[in-house]
């Protein structure tokens, strides 16, 4: 009895799948408007690195037919991020976490795999690199 309780409790706590606007339920169109404005945002973003921050003299950031890759440095690596239409997510290959695959989740890019959000794994990765909280995807993606 005080399972079923508390399992109904919990249950309740959490939005149910019906209630989450999720980027499988998109058309084609809308989420290629959303992935590309995510992208789009993300790369503007990446390439205001130098102005703020000491970068490596091999930064580089590159934004075409979907995919961004950012070149950090050699020590650092290669972030590429792209957009999967036919599973509407948006994939990112980090050398910091390696490979993850991120749903639209309520407006909000999550990783199919441990529920991070895109922008606090990228928060996370590039506050280690470059050494600074000064970095905040939040305000891109």
């Amino acid at each position: 009895m005080l399972k079923r309780r508390l399992f109904k409790a919990l249950a309740n706590m959490r939005p149910s799948l019906k209630e989450r606007h999720l980027s499988s339920e998109l058309s084609e169109d809308e989420y290629e408007k959303l992935a590309n404005e995510t992208l789009n945002k993300l790369a503007d973003y990446l390439d205001s690195f130098p102005d703020r921050f000491s970068c490596d003299g091999d930064y580089d950031v590159d934004s075409s037919m979907g995919v961004v890759t950012a070149k950090i440095s050699r020590k650092a690596g290669t972030y590429v991020i792209n957009k999967q239409t036919p599973n509407r997510q948006i994939w990112l290959s980090s050398p910091l976490s390696g490979p993850k695959r991120f749903d639209l989740v309520d407006q909000k890019w999550i990783s199919t795999r441990d529920n991070i959000s895109l922008d606090v794994l990228l928060n996370n990765e590039f506050r280690k690199i470059f050494e600074t909280e000064n970095i905040d995807f939040s305000k891109c993606l």
